[in-house]
């Protein structure tokens, strides 16, 4: 599952010039699927039907298990390693320098959603991260206790009115909604790496957000069960909704209702050891 890369300013990069080869393998491999057995077409359709929120399951299927094996194989041995030769300090630093990145995105954001003291937060974060907290490798906000919620370009969408999205899976960049896939170019813009002159140290910074980020999701693989696709279709969209909603949960349906019970509809025995 990969985050965005920064978009180059001047010529192609690595990436660009193979992003038509993955997407064409991937239709490849969506090709190939499609001479399988009717009873796998049927299996497929009956996802569908019963998975409203994810009616191109089909070609998500085959997406997924490409940037698996490209996990599998390529990512996931590099994240190891990282996580293996890193001392805890500089991983928490690493970690700590992308977040307050990630900052500048949050206060645009929140502008945009109507949200301008989450806006001034956000700004505040960066701000004392950058200069106190040597460019963002120290946390001294958190440690002043000044937090802010997350926001990209996709809850804004969501928050302009675009609240239910098709589930989508992307080459390279893993789970999305149609609507925060939408939303990832405006999200790269807002991204200060997008707008370093140094190619080369651009894509190194991109390179090590995306394995720091890998590296971070190793432990988390032991919770996963049962069909894997599904498992990480659910949790991806009971994450966004969750952020979306800046982790409000919905109303108890009960904690309104008027219950009229007296002491009279419980008996002795409902209280007995």
């Amino acid at each position: 599952m990969l985050r965005l890369l920064a978009p180059q300013k001047e010529g192609l990069s690595t990436w660009q010039k193979l992003l038509p080869i993955v997407l064409l393998a991937t239709l490849s491999m969506g090709g190939c699927a499609s001479t399988g057995s009717s009873q796998e077409e049927d299996a497929a359709q009956e996802r569908v039907a019963a998975d409203p929120q994810d009616p191109w399951e089909g070609f998500n299927r085959r997406v997924f298990a490409f940037n698996d094996v490209l996990d599998r194989y390529a990512l996931k041995p590099v994240a190891r390693g990282y996580k293996a030769v890193t001392p805890e300090p500089v991983q928490t630093g690493v970690g700590n320098f992308f977040s307050n990145l990630g900052e500048v995105r949050t206060a645009l954001n929140s502008l945009l959603q109507g949200k301008p003291a989450n806006a001034g937060l956000a700004t505040s974060r960066f701000l004392i991260n950058s200069t106190v907290g040597i460019g963002g490798l120290l946390d001294y906000a958190t440690l002043m206790e000044i937090t802010a919620d997350k926001e990209d370009f996709g809850q804004t969408m969501a928050v302009w009115g675009w609240e239910d999205s098709r589930y989508l899976v992307l080459p390279l960049l893993g789970p999305r909604t149609l609507r925060d896939a939408s939303g990832l170019p405006a999200d790269s813009a807002a991204n200060p790496i997008t707008y370093m002159d140094d190619h080369q140290l651009r894509a190194g910074l991109t390179a090590l957000d995306i394995i720091h980020f890998r590296a971070g999701l190793l432990d988390q693989e032991s919770l996963i069960s049962g069909d894997r696709y599904r498992f990480v279709r659910d949790a991806y969209l009971q994450r966004r909704q969750f952020e979306v909603n800046d982790g409000v949960l919905g109303e108890d349906p009960f904690a309104t209702d008027d219950f009229d019970f007296d002491d009279t509809d419980f008996g002795d025995d409902d209280f007995a050891d």
